[in-house]
């Protein structure tokens, strides 16, 4: 959780276009320059001033020495002025105060031009540490501000970097951040562009005020939920209620079929029913029969939690949304796709050649149950339709009550333990846990609720097609197979991870 938050001053707190730009217009025209166009002087906003006469209109030191004196003696007189606090920047530093988190001004202007300008706007009561440059152009640097703002803040402690965000506009804030190993929150309504601080590998990006205001807000530390019934009942009312619903529909479906099994005949009633040769009576379902029965029965459950399940999805997505807000690389989706695959490969045969499938009676009695259905039929019961039900089930519903009510780890653990429980047979329950928990880590990831039932359904398919496909028996079942498939998982992640931080701290809520 974070409890430090560093603001950049120009194009975050505050507007200074006009004041910025028209000083620096008074100090090129001192050097014979005529720059009529504010807007061409922009990139004068963020980074120091020296660098940016340097690099924009070609000067010496010496030259820059004397265009940045020029410059402070309008701007400490009237430019300072020429400002404005962007709308709701007040309102957001005095939530934040009251929150209970220290805030903190790390700009590369001048401290004592920071100063001045906090007080105009009578926000500088919200800031314990308010750092700067230095006028002789020392300190200037982004890394610099940021080190002598962490040191004033921890004082005589540790500096710990995990409990701190830099908050800038420009990839300069960015950077600064990175070189202290702080994360960093770009914002897009300055003067940066999502491109820039895209480029620059900001941790998180915000297009407003508002956005900013609730995506820092989300690491305010709120009450947990005590007890028994607060914390687990919420979550087991639906998954008990799930499990009563697919049960009454099963025993009905048995029932029907019983009843109607008379008067059927032909083609279909051999598809779906299995008769006694001497009596002629149904004595079971077949395998065809069995599938559609479990489908329909999760898919009838599930429509009875769906106005629950819609609501907690939406407001996850909402809770998501600042997190996820840079867009992923294609080739991440690549990435995830790899790791579906391989965790799925790799759970099977490692159970397989460990010799542990062969002795659970629970697990080969579904098998042959789920096995004697046709491919088709088993691969859109037991690959497509199941999946998607349960997934609004465990991971819409399970996942996303715990997710506001613990860390994040914990519910992910709890909701893929849950879900392993549910297949009540160990074999199955090992594999859905670790599943489960891959699940919840690409519903994270990638903010999107399409992400679990997509690796829920490629799983499901995959993991049909090898047993159905009698894969046991060939050279794919092999420690050797086994372990490429957990290095392939491993550095999948490790480089998903490099490429986002996707958990935004630990989100609890008592709603």
């Amino acid at each position: 959780m974070k409890k430090y938050f560093l603001f950049d001053l120009d194009g975050t707190l505050t507007d200074p276009k006009l004041g910025i730009c028209t000083c620096v217009q008074y100090a090129l025209k001192d050097q014979g320059i005529d720059e009529p166009d504010l807007d061409k002087l922009e990139p004068f906003i963020g980074p120091p001033l020296w660098d940016s006469f340097m690099k924009f209109y070609g000067m010496d030191r010496e030259q820059a020495d004397k265009a940045v004196a020029k410059y402070r003696e309008r701007f400490s007189e009237i430019g300072l002025f020429e400002n404005e606090v962007y709308s709701g920047v007040p309102f957001m530093l005095k939530d934040l105060k009251e929150a209970g988190f220290t805030l903190a001004v790390a700009s590369s202007k001048p401290t004592v031009y920071v100063e001045r300008i906090l007080e105009h706007f009578q926000i500088k009561q919200y800031f314990k540490v308010i750092v700067g440059s230095e006028l002789d152009g020392t300190r200037v640097n982004k890394d610099e501000v940021v080190r002598e703002a962490l040191h004033q803040l921890f004082g005589e402690q540790p500096i710990d970097p995990q409990l701190v965000y830099m908050i800038g506009d420009r990839c300069f804030d960015v950077e600064g951040a990175r070189a202290l190993k702080v994360e960093s929150v770009g914002v897009t309504y300055g003067y940066g562009s999502k491109e820039e601080l895209m480029e620059a590998h900001a941790d998180y990006i915000v297009r407003s005020v508002e956005e900013l205001h609730a995506f820092l807000l989300r690491e305010e530390e709120r009450p947990k939920p005590k007890g028994f019934f607060q914390v687990m009942w919420p979550f087991l009312y639906p998954f008990l209620l799930f499990i009563l619903i697919k049960n009454v529909v099963d025993s009905g479906v048995l029932l029907l079929f019983k009843n109607i099994s008379g008067g059927m005949s032909g083609k279909i009633a051999e598809w779906l029913l299995f008769y006694d040769e001497a009596t002629g009576e149904a004595t079971g379902l077949t395998g065809n029969a069995s599938a559609i029965m479990s489908a329909l029965s999760c898919i009838v459950a599930v429509f009875f939690l769906k106005d629950m399940a819609k609501k907690l999805i939406h407001r996850t997505k909402e809770d998501m949304l600042l997190a996820h807000l840079r867009g992923e690389e294609p080739i991440t989706y690549g990435v995830a796709a790899i790791v579906t695959v391989a965790a799925v490969i790799g759970l099977n045969v490692l159970l397989e050649v460990m010799g542990v499938t062969d002795k659970a009676t629970a697990y080969q009695n579904m098998l042959a149950d789920a096995y004697s259905a046709s491919l088709p039929i088993g691969l859109l019961c037991f690959g497509v339709l199941i999946p998607v039900a349960e997934e609004f089930l465990f991971r819409g519903i399970i996942y996303n009550i715990l997710r506001r009510r613990a860390k994040i780890s914990v519910a992910m653990i709890i909701s893929a333990f849950a879900y392993g429980m549910y297949h009540m047979n160990y074999i199955q329950g090992v594999y859905a846990f670790v599943m489960g928990c891959l699940m919840v880590y690409m519903y994270e990831y990638f903010g999107s609720f399409a992400w679990p039932v997509i690796v829920h359904v490629l799983s499901g398919c995959l993991a049909y097609l090898l047993t159905y496909t009698s894969l046991v028996n060939s050279p794919l079942y092999s420690l050797t197979v086994c372990l490429v498939c957990g290095l392939c998982v491993f550095f999948g992640i490790r480089l998903m991870d490099r490429k986002k931080r996707y958990l935004v701290g630990d989100v609890v809520s008592d709603e």
